[in-house]
């Protein structure tokens, strides 16, 4: 590519301005190749050439064009197989595959006649010689003589498909202000060596770029998830919360289910909801005292509570499950804090974790997905303080618009669904559930009387949807998530 060039730089000195395409037949190259060169040429040094931008068309033959140059017209093809005593036009037809174009020219041209004076058509030789234009115009075009062919006659044989007319671009060449007919590359870095030898004197550089972008540092990108888990993590610690450990994916239905007095028999404890451990299969590490005081609480009920009225079974309560909720993280503190030395203390405890449900997917469910817990312990709460809680939190969130609905939960009474206006869905979707633990779940426990609990459970995915405009949760998270999303996403600023 040196070579081409240099050879280059010296064509123009000597000739000035030249166009590429008339450097091909002086250095027998490709087209391509001399532009290549070209290119090189100017990303080298600035300022070196000049080159503007031409196009030069011409004409070519084309398959059908090139089968004339060869073998003449379809019009005389169909002349020569003309005997002089005529021949029947249903034979004549049948002599060439272009037969019916070159008997229509033929006719036209004057070079032939119908006879049918004897009753099928015949066909004689109206001229004894013709003169095959067509073949001598496809000859010229061959031999790059064009121009001696008439627009009139190009226009006519492009219709036919004889000639295809070639568009070829082309740069004119021509010395610019730096010219030289050698090329030198530009110092792009100042060395220190440079320096102190200084040889920087007699060295070109590269023009320096100072509003060019720099080259991005390779980092990491936190997921949208994880920068509202961020926040709101921050906002629990604000309003003086404590993080639960919630490092046990794997759970027992005792602590899943019964510690929360739902019945062995609820729907949510079949395989349609529930996703139930293979290996191990059963948990025994249960505290003997609160095993019997739960037992008694679904079996007869307890502080005025009568109870399911059913046999509670011990390998229900065994089976290991994938953790539908937090809440027996909740419930397994609780009885921490109930049996605490120096008795019961009020407390603020929340945990974000994964769960998982067996669930169908859509745009707003998963089967595996983040629940923020959060339980307040002390003595005369009410709903108005879970509401209240509730309105503090979303408002440092930056999500105002919240409706409250009534509802049943086994082990809250009474019990509401919290829900938030999505503009993306144009609707309001449930981000999470609450309610005050019943005194069923809490005697068994410990919870000394007089002590109310609030609690609840909300969503991670669905705030974070409604925060980042995002309408599909599985555009946010699973095996189909778009990794731009992750890498692109604006940082999550929380309005205050």
């Amino acid at each position: 590519m040196q070579d081409l060039t240099e050879r280059i730089l010296q064509y123009i000195d000597q000739h000035g301005t030249v166009d590429t395409l008339d450097l091909v037949p002086v250095f027998g190259l490709d087209h391509q190749k001399i532009v290549g060169g070209v290119k090189s040429i100017e990303s080298t040094v600035e300022g070196v050439i000049r080159t503007e931008q031409a196009t030069r068309k011409c004409w070519e033959l084309t398959e059908e064009g090139k089968v004339i140059l060869e073998k003449g017209s379809h019009e005389a093809a169909i002349f020569r197989a003309v005997p002089a005593e005529g021949i029947a036009q249903a034979e004549l037809m049948k002599s060439s595959p272009n037969a019916k174009v070159g008997f229509s020219k033929a006719m036209s041209n004057g070079w032939i006649l119908m006879d049918k004076s004897g009753g099928a058509p015949l066909i004689k030789r109206k001229v004894e010689a013709i003169e095959d234009a067509v073949q001598g115009y496809v000859k010229a075009v061959a031999e790059g003589r064009d121009g001696e062919v008439p627009d009139a006659v190009k226009a006519e044989y492009k219709k036919r498909k004889i000639l295809t007319e070639v568009v070829t671009k082309s740069f004119v060449l021509s010395k610019g202000a730096e010219f030289s007919t050698s090329l030198k590359k530009l110092e792009t870095d100042l060395t220190v060596e440079m320096l102190a030898s200084g040889i920087w004197k007699d060295l070109k550089f590269k023009p320096y770029n100072f509003e060019a972008l720099g080259v991005p540092p390779e980092r990491g990108h936190m997921h949208p998830l994880m920068k509202v888990r961020t926040e709101f993590r921050q906002i629990f610690l604000e309003m003086g919360f404590s993080e639960m450990p919630t490092n046990n994916f794997v759970e027992s239905s005792f602590w899943n289910f019964d510690a929360l007095y739902v019945p062995q028999q609820h729907p949510a404890r079949d395989q349609q909801d529930t996703f139930f451990v293979s290996h191990p299969r059963l948990s025994n590490k249960f505290p003997v005292a609160l095993l019997d005081a739960v037992k008694q609480s679904h079996e007869s009920g307890t502080d005025g509570s009568i109870g399911y009225r059913y046999d509670w079974k011990l390998e229900e309560a065994q089976k290991n499950v994938l953790r539908t909720h937090t809440t027996g993280v909740s419930a397994r503190m609780l009885y921490k804090v109930a049996h605490q030395p120096g008795g019961f203390k009020p407390v603020k405890y929340f945990s974000i974790d994964k769960v998982f449900r067996n669930e169908t997917l859509d745009a707003t469910h998963l089967a595996e997905f983040h629940q923020v817990e959060g339980v307040v312990a002390d003595y005369g709460l009410t709903l108005g303080d879970l509401i209240g809680t509730f309105n503090a939190f979303f408002n440092k969130l930056g999500i105002t618009e919240l409706e409250y609905k009534p509802t049943f939960n086994p082990y809250t009474e009474p019990s509401m669904e919290i829900f938030c206006f999505h503009p993306g869905l144009k609707r309001w979707i449930e981000v999470g559930n609450s309610g005050v633990f019943r005194p069923e779940m809490l005697r068994p426990l410990g919870v000394p009387e007089g002590v109310n609990i609030i609690a609840w459970g909300l969503s991670l995915e669905r705030p974070t949807m409604i925060k980042y405009g995002i309408n599909n949760i599985r555009d946010l998270i699973g095996p189909k998530v778009d990794l731009r999303m992750v890498q692109d996403g604006p940082i999550c600023r929380m309005n205050q």
